[in-house]
């Protein structure tokens, strides 16, 4: 690979999702589920001049000597990383680098617009950031298949029941079908109603639906919404030219 070529990773507890980027800033490759040692393989492989890691598993001593010998350049996204929006937010220092990503994200490609971005991953978060570059900040919720995990750990005789892969009929059956309509019907209610509730106080937003579960939900929401999947990966690239 060039030297110009970019690389931005999103860690997490146990895969890594990445986005080679060409030297024309242009999204060329992604990969899903890396291991750790996958993605020091994928580094050694495709040896990109420029990288940027957000994890939430490891620490950012760790990733510099882990992966840090494999690039060019190497940027640990941290609370205090210099980020091209203004974070609005009391406790700045707790704030998800995935959220602030997704932001950066939704800024990149909607830059005349407000946006609320709803990351759709273990937890569901919904962030406004407006067009001036200012994060406000949002909500965290329990993602999908918390919902389903929550009810089997709370309850004795409830079992672990898998998301399924068509919506089912509303009125449940079993209880395996009562449980699946209730999280998804639950979830297609709750996603809505805080989009109306952000309306009341934001007129004016684009909604920038991403995460491993947005693919599901994408067609069921009646809000007219924009897909993006790779919504982090494009704002962890744009992170890192910020701070080039």
């Amino acid at each position: 690979m060039k030297a110009e070529t970019s690389l931005a990773v999103d860690l997490g507890n146990t895969f890594a999702k990445t986005g080679l980027f060409n030297a024309e800033g242009q999204l060329a490759e992604v990969r899903r589920k890396l291991t750790p040692d996958d993605l020091a393989a994928y580094l050694a492989e495709t040896r990109p001049g420029r990288t940027v890691i957000s994890s939430t598993a490891l620490s950012g001593e760790e990733l510099t000597a882990r992966f840090g010998h494999l690039t060019g350049f190497l940027l640990v996204l941290s609370p205090s990383t210099p980020v091209p929006v203004e974070k609005l937010y009391d406790t700045p220092q707790t704030l998800g680098a995935d959220r602030v990503a997704a932001a950066v994200g939704a800024r990149s490609l909607f830059p005349e617009r407000n946006c609320l971005v709803i990351d759709m991953g273990t937890c569901i978060t919904y962030d406004y950031v407006d067009n001036r570059d200012r994060f406000h900040g949002g909500l965290i919720s329990p993602g999908l298949r918390m919902r389903f995990r929550a009810m089997h750990s709370f309850t004795q005789r409830l079992p672990l029941v898998e998301p399924p892969e068509v919506l089912p009929a509303l009125v449940g059956k079993s209880t395996v079908h009562a449980m699946q309509s209730g999280v998804l019907y639950g979830l297609i209610a709750e996603v809505g109603g805080i989009i109306n509730q952000y309306r009341s106080i934001y007129p004016d937003f684009q909604v920038v639906l991403c995460g491993g579960d947005a693919p599901f939900f994408e067609s069921r929401l009646k809000e007219p919404i924009f897909a993006a999947p790779e919504l982090v990966l494009l704002g962890l690239h744009r992170i890192l030219n910020h701070n080039v």
